[in-house]
């Protein structure tokens, strides 16, 4: 049937059971991560939230991961996704995770450019290969890192993988929901900013996940962006992970033998 509450569409919290478990969780997890772990804390703008916080591994470093927050472009940061960090720290990665510009203060496409300027930073003071991932929104970011022409072509080079995790990847759904009212967004920039209509950079390799218990269109939304990506010459793949909604599919991240670290750093399931 065809969509007709835009809002229920995209409303995630609404039909997950305990949902507000996850949002006091997440906070605490980063905080014990924090305190054994203590990150850097390097500035990739003079805006307030243009900062990461960077988490160097014990052993010698791997490469770099970078991880983007979901929100809908409009709430949360690392304070609550940065224990997503563990999994990829523990694989000897130097990990970090990115603060941003919410909206309405910035609209996406402002933002989509703070996630250019802050890897930038990171891929400054980490060499090696780059992995990039994100949930949600921050999905449709990295996955916007992904897109031609966004990257100076020798950072762009760097980019081993990207993982977006329930990534939203065509932005014109939303102009019809609730949310715009905040996110601001317009018919060009929706089309401007949804990875589903540009074009990969050459090269890309890029694995599209979500939990197999999502809401119909954050499968749809997934399995859109590897069809039309592989039909533009990137190596896709779409992952639908079974038993899983849209707040515990990252957990698979959080640790180093989880399913997401695993499909990050190894592109492998087994």
């Amino acid at each position: 049937m065809p969509i007709t509450d835009w809002d229920d569409a995209y409303a995630n919290a609404a039909h997950i059971p305990g949902a507000e478990r996850f949002l006091t969780d997440w906070p605490a997890r980063t905080a014990a991560l924090r305190e054994r772990h203590p990150p850097e804390v390097l500035r990739y703008g003079q805006g307030a939230r243009q900062v990461l916080e960077l988490y160097r591994p014990e052993t010698e470093v791997q490469g770099l991961t970078v991880v983007v927050h979901g929100g809908y472009w409009m709430r949360f940061s690392p304070d609550e996704f940065g224990f997503l960090a563990e999994g990829p720290l523990a694989r000897g990665q130097a990990v970090a995770a990115v603060r941003y510009t919410l909206a309405p203060e910035a609209r996406i496409a402002a933002i989509t450019a703070e996630i250019a300027a802050a890897l930038a930073v990171a891929a400054e003071a980490v060499a090696g290969p780059i992995h990039l991932t994100g949930h949600s929104a921050g999905g449709h970011l990295v996955a916007r890192m992904g897109c031609a022409g966004v990257l100076p072509e020798a950072l762009g080079a760097r980019i081993a993988h990207v993982l977006s995790v329930s990534g939203v990847h065509d932005l014109r759904p939303l102009l019809r929901t609730a949310m715009n009212e905040t996110l601001r967004l317009d018919a060009a920039e929706a089309a401007a900013e949804s990875p589903a209509l540009l074009t990969p950079r050459a090269g890309l390799r890029i694995t599209c996940a979500v939990g197999g218990d999502e809401r119909p269109e954050f499968l749809r939304q997934t399995d859109l962006l590897a069809n039309v990506w592989w039909g533009l010459g990137a190596e896709t793949r779409a992952v639908h992970l079974p038993g899983l909604h849209h707040f515990d599919v990252i957990d698979g991240l959080a640790v180093p033998d989880g399913v997401l670290t695993r499909l990050l750093l190894d592109q492998s399931l087994s």
